[in-house]
């Protein structure tokens, strides 16, 4: 089986994480510093907190933003139902804006429509979450220009998005959001086996995070309610979790880093055969924003059902049965019958169920061959002609 995506473990990331396992240190050691301070040089933030995943990185962002009991949060229904849950663990209540037919990222006119009605009928929500789909990053110098204009706060969900670049700058320098947030599952851009990172230019902001992942508990004498009463002292000063990421996380997470541009390149070079391959068949590759350099996450096509004589389920299975590893990303949110259960109906978000009926995530990752991209290639064109 030739998967979606798969993670590159190389010597020098065993030597590091060996490295690790021989120190005084598996958690709460330098690594984890070592590794927010790499990242925050790479993209041009002030302040990264590593946490053990982008859902946690998620809620700590809504926390940190004060979002609670009769707040809204708003995200896109094609995206991983953690863009959305995030809002519902802190008690708000939570709607979707539809996606654009073109970058399948929020669309803005949607967005500017919905907020004008919600201003109208004082339901703004508090923040919006916005997901640069597939790694590529949404219109984020509108969206914060009307999240500005009506008091909503920005997280962006990069947990696609590593290593992609908006308006020529890396994708987490925060300059037109309030929190960023990476993943680093095996199948991202880069790994930490599992893991997240929040990143903020605000202190305040960067403050708050850093305690709900640990707790709620500082050794800062700054932090507590009176002087420490010795050097073992620390305060619980709010409810926080546990939310830490690993030594040995960091310690991968540093090593592939310095590969980062390296694997984002070979992402474009797997999408552009890929783009050439597909010019003459009733398929729609991905459309590129010419403001993005997307981190290629995902490379996902869309089926013209009017022009093949399969279905969307009958290629997929079909490309499954001859090795190849597909997968669809994502079912919309509003779909799954735990939002169904809230009221939401597939028809309130039109281009999400248009998209969701002809999408497939084809594989693109660095180790991926000439020879399986071609395998993968033939495999479609007997999918789409049998």
């Amino acid at each position: 089986m030739i998967p979606y995506g798969k993670q590159d473990i190389q010597k020098s990331d065993i030597d590091a994480v060996v490295e690790v396992l021989t120190s005084d240190f598996l958690t709460q050691g330098p690594k984890v510093p070592a590794f927010e301070s790499a990242v925050t040089q790479k993209v041009g933030a002030k302040h990264a907190l590593a946490v053990n995943s982008a859902t946690s990185a998620l809620h700590i962002a809504c926390l940190a933003l004060d979002l609670g009991e009769g707040d809204r949060l708003w995200t896109t229904p094609i995206t991983f139902v953690a863009s959305a849950n995030c809002g519902l663990y802190c008690g708000a209540k939570v709607d979707f804006v539809d996606i654009d037919p073109k970058t399948y990222n929020i669309c803005v006119n949607a967005l500017r429509s919905k907020l004008e009605k919600a201003a109208k009928e004082c339901t703004l929500p508090k923040v919006l979450v916005v997901v640069h789909l597939c790694g590529q990053p949404c219109d984020m110098q509108a969206i914060k220009s009307l999240a500005d204009r009506h008091g909503v706060k920005v997280i962006e969900d990069a947990s696609h998005a590593i290593g992609g670049k908006y308006q020529g700058e890396y994708i987490g320098n925060g300059r037109y959001s309030d929190v960023t947030v990476f993943s680093f599952h095996p199948v991202k851009i880069i790994t930490t086996a599992e893991g997240g990172m929040a990143l903020t230019n605000c202190d305040e902001l960067a403050d708050k995070m850093n305690l709900l992942r640990s707790h709620g508990i500082t050794r800062e004498p700054d932090l507590m309610t009176h002087e420490p009463d010795g050097p073992w002292y620390y305060q619980q000063v709010g409810l926080g979790f546990n939310y830490r990421m690993t030594e040995l996380q960091a310690a991968l997470g540093l090593s592939q880093l310095e590969r980062l541009d390296k694997y984002v390149a070979r992402r474009h070079e797997i999408a552009e055969r890929y783009n050439e391959s597909f010019e003459d068949l009733p398929i729609k590759a991905p459309w590129q924003h010419p403001d993005s350099y997307s981190a290629l996450h995902l490379y996902v096509i869309r089926l013209n059902l009017t022009e093949i004589k399969s279905s969307h389920r009958e290629v997929f299975e079909s490309l499954r049965s001859l090795g190849i590893g597909v997968n669809l990303h994502y079912i919309p949110v509003h779909t799954q019958p735990y939002y169904r259960n809230m009221g939401f109906v597939p028809e309130d978000h039109p281009n999400a169920m248009a998209y969701y009926r002809e999408a497939i995530s084809l594989p693109i990752h660095p180790n991926l061959t000439n020879l399986e991209q071609q395998t993968v290639i033939e495999a479609l064109k007997e999918a789409i002609f049998q």
